[in-house]
């Protein structure tokens, strides 16, 4: 009767620890950043540094009701730091409409393009339409604004978003939200 318990806790403890991580999303692959051709990096805060390894991701964290993510800020329009034209798409969108872009795992390759996502933040919350993904395998081009890859847990919002959120100007660039489809 011991022996089945052991056998039986064993198995157990196998297939929750396989579950923990089938849902983990570790680095795929590393991207040497290279310097950008002089006064090409849209948001020189955010530039590529020459060397620098940054780790790309093929998947995202789960999905859930309330999927943890960082919100950071993106200008949709053409000539803004979102580089080139929205992936969904292929335009360039409006800063004045709630729009993001999704961390490739949660872009889905285009599986959530023009659908809505629900975004939280310090009990307010506002809908937005997924327009683009931000690319997590790829960076430190012309395409990308000559930013590195995406980390793989980025919403990344309109300046609508932001100001539909409440979020004071200071504090615009990173903030801590829940988000799920809408």
């Amino acid at each position: 009767m011991k022996t089945i318990f052991l056998v039986l806790f064993s198995l157990l403890l196998i297939l929750f620890v396989s579950c923990i991580d089938a849902q983990s999303c570790n680095p795929s692959g590393k991207l040497r950043g290279k310097k950008p051709p002089h006064g090409k990096c849209v948001n020189d805060p955010d530039c590529c540094q020459p060397g620098k390894l940054y780790d790309t991701y093929t998947c995202s964290p789960p999905v859930t009701k309330q999927t943890k993510a960082i919100m950071t800020i993106n200008n949709f329009e053409k000539g803004g730091d979102g580089g080139g034209p929205s992936e969904c798409d292929n335009k360039y969108h409006s800063n004045e409409t709630p729009i993001v872009a999704l961390s490739t795992g949660w872009y889905n390759k285009g599986r959530r393009c023009f659908n809505y996502v629900n975004i939280h933040y310090k009990g307010k919350s506002v809908k937005a339409k997924v327009v683009d993904e931000c690319d997590t395998t790829m960076g430190c081009d012309d395409v990308h604004g000559y930013q590195p890859p995406c980390r793989n847990n980025i919403v990344d919002g309109s300046k609508a978003v932001w100001e539909a959120l409440g979020v004071p100007k200071s504090d615009w660039g990173e903030a801590d939200i829940t988000w799920s489809d809408a």
